[in-house]
C-alpha cells in the first residue's frame, strides 16, 4: 500500500508528524513502519502534550523503589516485601463496549503489577457515569461493574474498594480507571530493559488476533457520530488465560532465567518490543511468521498493532529456552521464540524471509514529539455569598435526606456486592469505608489503599482541586489507620488541543504536585488520558488519585462504624463554613459558581500526623474524614454503619447551623473516643496545635441534631441505600 500524507492522517498523524518522519528515516515509511509510528507517537503511548509537565511532579522517597517509568511503581513496606502498584485508564473502550472495555482494562493493570514479578492482592476501580436522566447511563453502568467483577472475580483477586460518580459532563464519555496492587520480595522484582546481545526474545500467552488493532489510536482520538464503528478495536477479555498466565510467569520468575518482562498492552507487540530495546539501548529483530496467530493470513501490520489481551514479552538468558517453555506448555500456553536482542539499535521485522521494517528505535522514542501545548491560566471564582434569609428558610432533615440519597453520596453496595472482595481470605476492611484494608498474608502487616476524584472542585479552580484530591487520599488512608506512602494518578481530561483543558491539565498537575511534595506522598506510577470529549464538548477535569499506605499492626486498624453508647464524638480540624462548591449548593441551592474550600497543607500534614499518633496510642474507637456533604453527612455514614445514633451538642461556632452541617472545610476528621480519654487526646491536639472540639454523644437508635431535629437510624438507612437499587432496577 502506498504511504502518503493522506494516509498517516486516516492513522491519526499530524501532517508535520508525518513530514517528521519521513526526515528522520531520510525516506517514506512502509504501512507497516507507520502502524508502529501511529501507535508509538500516539497520546496514549508517547504522552506528548503531557510529558513536559509531568517532570515536574514529586516522584522520589524514602520508600520508594521505582518510581514512573516502568510497568507500576514500587514501594518498599519492610521486612523484604515491596508492593507493586498502578492505576490506568480504559474509559474510551468502555463507552464503546463497557463488559469487554471495562474487563480489559481490569485484565490490563493486572498484568502491569505481575510483569514485575508481584502477585496481585487486591483492585480498585474509580468509574464516573454520566448523569442518571442520560439514556446510555444505567446500561453503561450495568456493562462496566458487570465487566470488572467478570475479571476481577475469575482472576481470584479481591476490589477492595472504588469511587462511583454521577454527572452531566461524561454523557458522551465515561471514565473507568482501574487500579491493582501486587506484593513482590524487595529482591524478586522484575523490569523491562532488555540486556545482552543475541538473547532470545520469546512471545507467550494468548493468541494474535485482530481484535484491538489501532486500540491506542482510538483511546487518542475524540468520539463523533462514527463512534459505533471503533467497536472492532476494543480487545477482547479472557480472564481465565490471564490467571493461567499469572500462574506460569511467577514459576518462571521464581528461577533466575529472565532478563526483562513486558506486558502487551497499548499497542501490543509494536510497544511492548520497543521500549524493551529502548530502555536497554539495544536492537531487536523479530520474525513475524513465528509469532502464534488465531487468524489465518494476518499482515505484519495486523500482528504489530493488534491488541489481543493476555500477552506477554519475555528477554530470556541463553539455553533456558527449554525449561521457560516446559512451564508454559504445563499450562497450556502459547511459548514462542520469536527474535532475539541486536547491536543494530533498530527494530527489525521480517516476515516471509523479507524485512517489512527497519525503524531506529531512537526515533520511536526519544524522538517522538513533545508538544509545549499553548494553555489558558483560570482565576480563583469570586465567593458566592449566600443570603441568610434563603438559609433560614430550609429545614435541616429535608437537606439531609436529599443529601443522603443522591447519586454521588448514596451507598455504592449494589456495586461492590457484585465484586468478590474477599477471594484470598486477607481483605480485613471491605469496599464501603474509607479505605480498603488487605492483610500482608501471614504477617501482621496491612495494606490499606483508596481511590479518589474531585472533578466539581478542578472544575471550579484547577490548582486548588488539584490539591485537595491528594489530601481527600491522604486523609482516606489516615483514617483507618495507615501511614501514607505514596500514591498513583490517573488523569483524565478533554482534548490538549483545546487552550482551556490544556490548562486545567497543568494547573491540576501543578496542584497535584505541590500537595504530593508537601505531604512526601510522591506519584510513583500513573497514566494520562485525553480526548474524553465528544465533538467539542470534553469532560469535566477528572484527576483519580490511587493511594497506598502501611499499617504496621492490622489490629491497630480503625473503621468508621460507631462502636459503643456513651463514647464521645470529636470533630478535628476547623470549620470555616465553605458553602461554595459544596453538594449543598449545588443540589439544593442549585448555585454552581464560587470557588472550591481552600486547601492548607500544614493544618492537613499536622491533622492527619496527630490522628496518626491518637491511632497508635489505642485512643481512636472510630474515624472518618469529612468530604463532600460536610459534617452530617459524614456522622450519617458513621451512625448507619455501626447501627448507632448521636446526640449533638450545640455548636458554639458562629455560622449557621446549616453551614456548620453541610460546608466542605477541609482537613477535617470525626472521631469516636472514651470519655475517661478525652483530658489526654484533648492535650495531645492542643500541643500539636489541632483545633478540636465535642460534636456530640453515642446513643441508641437515633441522630438527636436539636431538640426540633430528630432523625432515626432506621431513616437513614433508608434514604441512603435505596436509591441506586431502585435506579438499577426500574
Amino acid at each position: 500500500m502506498l504511504v502518503n500524507e493522506k494516509v498517516a492522517i486516516e492513522h491519526g498523524l499530524k501532517a508535520e508528524e508525518y513530514k517528521k518522519i519521513c526526515e528522520l528515516l531520510k525516506r517514506t515509511p512502509n504501512i507497516t513502519e507507520l502502524g508502529i509510528f501511529s501507535a508509538m507517537w500516539n497520546e496514549h503511548c508517547s504522552y506528548k502534550s503531557s510529558r513536559l509537565h509531568l517532570k515536574k511532579l514529586p516522584t522520589s522517597g524514602k520508600k520508594v523503589i521505582q518510581g514512573p517509568g516502568e510497568n507500576a511503581g514500587v514501594i518498599d513496606i519492610e521486612d523484604g516485601d515491596a508492593i507493586v502498584f498502578k492505576i490506568e485508564s480504559h474509559n474510551h473502550p468502555s463507552f464503546i463496549e463497557p463488559y469487554q472495555g471495562a474487563a480489559t482494562g481490569v485484565g490490563g493493570i493486572m498484568r502491569d503489577v505481575f510483569t514485575m514479578g508481584a502477585r496481585p492482592i487486591a483492585n480498585l476501580n474509580s468509574i464516573h457515569f454520566g448523569s442518571p436522566q442520560n439514556k446510555k447511563t444505567k446500561n453503561l453502568l450495568r456493562g462496566v461493574v458487570h465487566g470488572i467483577g467478570g475479571y476481577g472475580n475469575c482472576m481470584g483477586v479481591p476490589t477492595i474498594a472504588g469511587q462511583t460518580s454521577f454527572d452531566s459532563s461524561y454523557n458522551g464519555n465515561i471514565l473507568v480507571n482501574a487500579m491493582t496492587l501486587g506484593l513482590v520480595k524487595k529482591d524478586k522484582i522484575f523490569y523491562s530493559k532488555a540486556a545482552g546481545l543475541d538473547k532470545p526474545v520469546i512471545y507467550v500467552g494468548s493468541k494474535t488476533g485482530r481484535d484491538g488493532i489501532h486500540g491506542a489510536s482510538m483511546a487518542s482520538a475524540s468520539f463523533d457520530e462514527k463512534i459505533e464503528e471503533k467497536k472492532p478495536t476494543v480487545q477482547v477479555g479472557d480472564p481465565f488465560t490471564e490467571k493461567l498466565l499469572l500462574e506460569a510467569c511467577l514459576e518462571l520468575m521464581a528461577g533466575d532465567s529472565i532478563i526483562a518482562i513486558q506486558d502487551m498492552g497499548a499497542a501490543g507487540l509494536t510497544s511492548s518490543s520497543i521500549e524493551m530495546a529502548s530502555k536497554g539501548n539495544l536492537g531487536i529483530e523479530i520474525n513475524l511468521n513465528k509469532v502464534p496467530c488465531r487468524e489465518t493470513k494476518m499482515s505484519p501490520y495486523e500482528i504489530m498493532l493488534s491488541e489481543s489481551q493476555e500477552r506477554m514479552l519475555i528477554v530470556l538468558e541463553n539455553g533456558k529456552e527449554e525449561m521457560a517453555k516446559k512451564i508454559f506448555d504445563k499450562w497450556n500456553l502459547d511459548f514462542a521464540v520469536i527474535g532475539k536482542t541486536t547491536n543494530t539499535k533498530n527494530i527489525e521485522l521480517f516476515f516471509d524471509n523479507e524485512m517489512v521494517a527497519n525503524i531506529p528505535v531512537n526515533i520511536l522514542v526519544e524522538n517522538s514529539p513533545m508538544y509545549d501545548r499553548k494553555w489558558k491560566k483560570s482565576k480563583l471564582p469570586k465567593k458566592n455569598k449566600i443570603k441568610k434569609e434563603i438559609l433560614n428558610k430550609l429545614k435541616i432533615k429535608d437537606i439531609l435526606k436529599k443529601i443522603l440519597s443522591s447519586p454521588n453520596i448514596c451507598s455504592k453496595e449494589w456495586i461492590w456486592q457484585q465484586y468478590d472482595h474477599t477471594v484470598m481470605g486477607d481483605t480485613i476492611q471491605k469496599p464501603g469505608g474509607d479505605s480498603g484494608v488487605v492483610r500482608v498474608h501471614g504477617t501482621n502487616k496491612a495494606v490499606a489503599a483508596s481511590v479518589d476524584s474531585s472533578a466539581v472542585y478542578c472544575w471550579a479552580h484547577p490548582p486548588t482541586g488539584g490539591k485537595q484530591v491528594v489530601a481527600e487520599s491522604w486523609r482516606n488512608l489516615i483514617s483507618v489507620g495507615a501511614n501514607p506512602i505514596a500514591i498513583t494518578n490517573c488523569l483524565n481530561f478533554g482534548s490538549p488541543e483545546n487552550e482551556e483543558s490544556m490548562g486545567e491539565f497543568v494547573e491540576c498537575v501543578e496542584g497535584i504536585g505541590e500537595a504530593s511534595k508537601y505531604l512526601n506522598f510522591p506519584v510513583v506510577s500513573g497514566n494520562v488520558s485525553f480526548y474524553n470529549q465528544t465533538k467539542e464538548v470534553g469532560i469535566k477535569p477528572t484527576p483519580s488519585i490511587g493511594g497506598v499506605g502501611l499499617i504496621k499492626d492490622y489490629q491497630k486498624m480503625v473503621t468508621m462504624d460507631f462502636k459503643k453508647n456513651d463514647n464521645l464524638i470529636l470533630l478535628i480540624g476547623k470549620t470555616e463554613g465553605h458553602i461554595n462548591q459544596s453538594l449543598f449548593a449545588r443540589m439544593i441551592l442549585d448555585e454552581k459558581n464560587g470557588p472550591p474550600p481552600e486547601v492548607n497543607l500544614f493544618n492537613e500534614k499536622n491533622n492527619g500526623e496527630s490522628l496518626l499518633s491518637l491511632i497508635d496510642k489505642g485512643y481512636i474507637k472510630s474515624a472518618h474524614d469529612i468530604s463532600l456533604g460536610g459534617i452530617l453527612t459524614a456522622l450519617s455514614k458513621m451512625c448507619i454503619k455501626g447501627n448507632k445514633g448521636i446526640k449533638l451538642k450545640k455548636s458554639k461556632n458562629l455560622i449557621s447551623q446549616i453551614e456548620y452541617f453541610f460546608a466542605e472545610d477541609q482537613g477535617r476528621y470525626i472521631v469516636e473516643i472514651e470519655p475517661k480519654d478525652l483530658k489526654e487526646v484533648s492535650k495531645i491536639l492542643d500541643k500539636n496545635s489541632v483545633h478540636h472540639e465535642e460534636l456530640g454523644i453515642i446513643i441508641d437508635n437515633q441522630m438527636i441534631i436539636d431538640e426540633k431535629t430528630i432523625v432515626t437510624i432506621d431513616e437513614l438507612k433508608s434514604y441512603n441505600t435505596s436509591w441506586l437499587t431502585n435506579y438499577m432496577s426500574s
